[in-house]
């Protein structure tokens, strides 16, 4: 008979592929370097949909229209992640979480390559941009399906009292992977021209995605099953639709996930695409000077995000994640203040204080989610409900804040960051906090 997430049972013994020296270790590395690779993949698109691809794939199109199209193919992706996590929660609650995040990490990081390689509008007319919205399609459909399956994978090996420790590793792979995005590109245009960063440049860091995707095979093919889902598989109460069951069983969850994660997303892609946009083309700021200062808020990102999934074993997860949806409300209305000084100090601060936000909530979140869920159904709850909220707040942000700083001005979008914090704030707050559940329950 199935049991509540919410339920006290006793935990399951300590499986061989924890015990064994050094399987912590290397279960933490595989959810960090998959998360990373398929984030960096990720984001070096945001920062060429900031930077480049209006001019290589919408020439034709005014600067703010070519934005536009820029950033929707950017949103196109986020379209794709629930489906990606709809797919791949069912089979990674069907047939193991190892073997799903094999394949998406195949696809995220294949199509990322592949990017790198696509002729602009200048070679193939209408089929550039075509192609371009395949392959981001197919990008979203892999980072769909990771974020679930490696934030599970840190969840169900976890030792007692450090689920929210063990989470972090999947959590940090964000922050590491826009570093090295960041840097990558920061680096190309410094030892390039503008013409060539312009005409070949930008695809370097994409098809740097080829060798990642090989390191990151060969460290997740070494990782054994986690010994939650091998107990279900044991006792063979796998669900035959987990997403379904899901839903039916937890909407409220499901839903309320969605919204609390939403500011995330909102956060991190408004300060990382659309303010970058903004600044070097809006306000004149140098290119690499604003890459630069985004490294600082990323730093600030990694460092939050670490540090307040560790707390968050101690204290809970809800009131770390109450507190940083709080000061979003707070944020969203001095953000763009602060950008329009053109001062790089406190630009630094803008953007630090996006990220510091997105952090405090972020960090307890990879554990938070799958908490929500019974082991039978927490790939495809955790999954979908995160990449929902993917949908609400990456895909449309930085679309919304663009129509709202031409229609009106640029403060006007901070205020739409400062609405979707309170959304975030008002969704956590209708939840219970989690981090005392067993997870051994289906």
């Amino acid at each position: 008979m199935s049991t509540r997430p919410d339920t006290p049972t006793p935990p399951p013994a300590t499986t061989p592929a924890v015990a064994e020296p050094g399987g912590l270790r290397r279960i933490a590395t595989a959810s960090f370097i998959g998360t990373a690779i398929e984030f960096y993949d990720y984001y070096i698109y945001g920062t060429a949909a900031a930077l480049v691809l209006d001019e290589a794939f919408f020439p034709e199109l005014s600067e703010t229209a070519g934005t536009l199209a820029t950033l929707s193919t950017f949103a196109i992706g986020f379209a794709a992640r629930p489906l990606g996590a709809a797919v791949f929660g069912h089979f990674g609650d069907r047939i193991g979480r190892k073997a799903v995040l094999v394949v998406s990490l195949l696809m995220m990081g294949l199509s990322t390559g592949l990017i790198g390689l696509l002729p602009g509008y200048a070679t193939l007319g209408i089929w550039a941009p075509v192609l371009l919205v395949l392959l981001r399609v197919v990008q979203g459909l892999g980072l769909g399906g990771e974020w679930g399956g490696a934030a599970l994978m840190a969840v169900e090996h976890a030792p007692k009292g450090k689920r929210g420790l063990y989470a972090a590793a999947p959590q940090m792979g964000s922050p590491v992977g826009y570093f090295a995005a960041t840097v990558t590109f920061l680096f190309m245009s410094s030892v390039l021209d503008e013409a060539a960063f312009q005409s070949w440049g930008w695809r370097i860091p994409f098809l740097l995605s080829f060798g990642l995707v090989a390191v990151g095979m060969a460290i997740r093919l070494k990782v054994a099953e986690t010994p939650a889902f091998a107990k279900v598989t044991e006792e063979r109460e796998t669900a035959k639709a987990p997403l379904v069951e899901a839903f039916r069983r937890h909407p409220k969850e499901m839903l309320l996930g969605a919204g609390m994660i939403t500011v995330v997303y909102v956060m991190f892609y408004t300060a990382v695409t659309f303010c970058i946009t903004y600044t070097t083309k809006t306000l004149g700021i140098p290119k690499n000077d604003m890459l630069g200062l985004t490294l600082v808020a990323v730093v600030v990102l990694g460092v939050s995000t670490f540090l307040v999934a560790r707390w968050s074993d101690r204290i809970g997860r809800r009131k770390l994640i109450i507190a940083g949806a709080a000061f979003g409300v707070v944020w969203g209305a001095v953000l763009f203040p602060l950008l329009d000084t053109r001062n790089p100090l406190l630009i630094a601060i803008a953007l630090s204080g996006a990220l510091l936000c997105m952090g405090i909530i972020y960090g307890p979140a990879g554990a938070y989610l799958p908490e929500l869920f019974g082991t039978r159904m927490r790939y495809s709850g955790a999954g979908f409900s995160y990449n929902l909220g993917g949908v609400l707040g990456g895909a449309a942000a930085p679309l919304i804040v663009t129509a709202l700083a031409e229609t009106y001005r640029p403060a006007v979008g901070g205020w739409f960051l400062s609405a979707m914090a309170l959304l975030s704030l008002l969704c956590v707050l209708a939840l219970p906090e989690t981090k005392d559940r067993y997870l051994d329950l289906v």
